[in-house]
């Protein structure tokens, strides 16, 4: 099961992390959460439930 431990409010910052989490060897998957005119778009990362641990920790220690 996939889930979700990081939400980017812009295309870039998704693919950064998305980037990061790969290069540590962790699967990731993006998908397009919210779009409004007024908040634009939102993009969940995510992992797979065995891997979520690993995958936050990575996000903390790079400060994404």
């Amino acid at each position: 099961m996939w889930t979700v431990i990081y939400m980017a409010t812009d295309k870039d910052t998704a693919q950064k992390v998305e980037q990061v989490l790969k290069s540590e060897g962790i699967l990731v998957k993006t998908r397009e959460a919210m779009r409004s005119k007024k908040h634009g778009c939102c993009i969940e990362i995510l992992v797979p439930e065995s891997e979520a641990q690993e995958a936050q920790k990575v996000i903390l220690e790079k400060n994404l």
